[in-house]
């Protein structure tokens, strides 16, 4: 049952400047508000509208109480809200760059990220990804994955994520969807909440898109991430939220080393709406308490690996010199096309190379243009793709995860780009296809690896 509205809902507030920050082709909308010496960046869930968001009272008091005691930058992620909408779903990669990109443009070099919701996921992977950029991870609402498995109980089945997904790409946002796991306003939502709700999630994103965000959070897993965050972390949930469950969000706390694990009272995934002074009474202690993050060379890249196949072969048939030759002229084409996506080239020993970068997208999407710079040598390539965690030691990187991605470059066939689930899992959304090739021991890895093979 719905509760009564007590009062019809007005207007209450005019939003702040809304600016726009480049990334890349795109333009991303956001907004500064607050006094505060300390930055803190608010990732939406699945569509947010920064205009909108001030029109509700309980949620324009939220972000000025925030703002007493911090400078509070809030985006619209590409593809919703006010900010530029390509075509396709934007994949995780890509999210984080919107929190990269906003924050140059609003002058912030170090800040807080805090997620919201299926935001908990990109602020999670920005906080391993970029900790030189991160003071601190907050996340609410959110679990390791959304879509349960054998060995994750939490989360919709297969069959109810896809039924919400075809609901969502037929109707739209409807007043099912708000009360029940698709946005979790709860059985006791103000009736005034649910109407103004419905225009706000129909202006944060059209049907269509709406639907293929849901989809490729559906594909996300962020457990084997989680342990790569070193920076303070505070994990909250309400006990009885219907979208994330707290036993989940318990256990995305339980997988970040040292992180704190709050749960409020309610049956509703809402910050806003019930005891809203507890919530921010705990990110205030939180913000301003913690101690600046032990410096660390570990940190989350994802690494290929690609090799030269039959090298030793085409050395004795072109001869010494003519092959070093022809080695230097991939090493340098390769290095271009590394570079041209974002990636650094670490070591050219021997007849491949190893290239390091910040997202798993970027990387795939190199791999395939090596191959094809190999194939213009009369050479043929196998590359390996993995995201994990890895010690810099200098200009190089180490530890197991370098290990893993040079064992599954090995286990490539030529001209194939194999990839870990790790790196599938965060690519969801990406439009990159796989095939599953099943589960692979290799040597000197711990435990079977289930490997994938980019298709063509």
């Amino acid at each position: 049952m719905l509760a009564a509205s007590g009062s019809p809902y007005t207007p209450v507030s005019v939003p702040p400047e809304t600016r726009y920050a480049p990334c890349g082709d795109l333009r991303i909308a956001y907004q500064v508000t607050g006094t505060g010496q300390t930055d803190l960046v608010l990732a939406p869930g699945t569509a947010s509208h920064l205009d909108l968001d001030w029109e509700w009272p309980a949620r324009r008091r939220f972000y000025e109480r925030l703002g007493s005691f911090c400078r509070l930058i809030r985006f619209d992620k590409r593809g919703t809200g006010m900010s530029d909408r390509p075509g396709g779903v934007a994949t995780l990669e890509e999210r984080i760059e919107d929190i990269r990109a906003v924050m140059d443009s609003a002058g912030s070099h170090r800040a807080f990220v805090f997620g919201i919701s299926e935001g908990g996921s990109m602020a999670s992977l920005f906080a391993a990804s970029v900790p030189a950029r991160t003071r601190g991870l907050l996340v609410w609402g959110c679990q390791a994955r959304w879509v349960r498995t054998e060995d994750y109980p939490w989360g919709l089945t297969s069959d109810e994520h896809e039924r919400s997904i075809a609901e969502l790409r037929e109707r739209g946002v409807t007043e099912e969807y708000l009360l029940g796991p698709g946005a979790g306003l709860g059985p006791h939502a103000d009736r005034a909440y649910v109407e103004w709700f419905l225009r706000y999630a129909r202006a944060g994103a059209s049907p269509g898109a709406l639907s293929a965000l849901e989809e490729a959070n559906g594909q996300i897993d962020l457990r084997e991430i989680l342990p790569a965050i070193k920076v303070p972390a505070l994990v909250m949930n309400r006990v009885g939220d219907p979208v994330a469950s707290c036993d989940a969000a318990r256990d995305m706390a339980g997988r970040i080393p040292g992180a704190r694990f709050v749960s409020f009272p309610g049956d509703t995934h809402m910050m806003f709406t019930l005891e809203p002074e507890q919530v921010l009474a705990t990110i205030e202690e939180f913000m301003t308490g913690t101690k600046p993050p032990v410096t660390s060379d570990r940190v989350l890249l994802t690494l290929l690996f690609s090799d030269v196949v039959s090298s030793t072969e085409r050395a004795i048939d072109a001869g010494d010199a003519s092959w070093r030759d022809l080695l230097e002229r991939f090493h340098e084409l390769s290095r271009r096309e590394v570079e041209a996506f974002g990636g650094r080239v670490i070591d050219t020993a021997g007849d491949g190379l190893l290239a390091t970068f910040e997202g798993p997208v970027r990387a795939i999407r190199a791999a395939s243009r090596l191959e094809d710079v190999a194939v213009g040598l009369h050479l043929r390539l196998r590359s390996g793709v993995h995201t994990g965690e890895v010690e810099r030691a200098g200009a190089a990187v180490r530890g197991l995860a370098v290990h893993v991605a040079a064992r599954v470059c090995a286990t490539a066939s030529p001209g194939q780009v194999l990839v870990t689930s790790t790196v599938k899992d965060l690519v969801a959304g990406s439009g990159i296809r796989f095939e599953d090739v099943g589960e692979h021991r290799m040597k000197g890895v711990p435990e079977a690896r289930q490997l994938y093979l980019v298709a063509p």
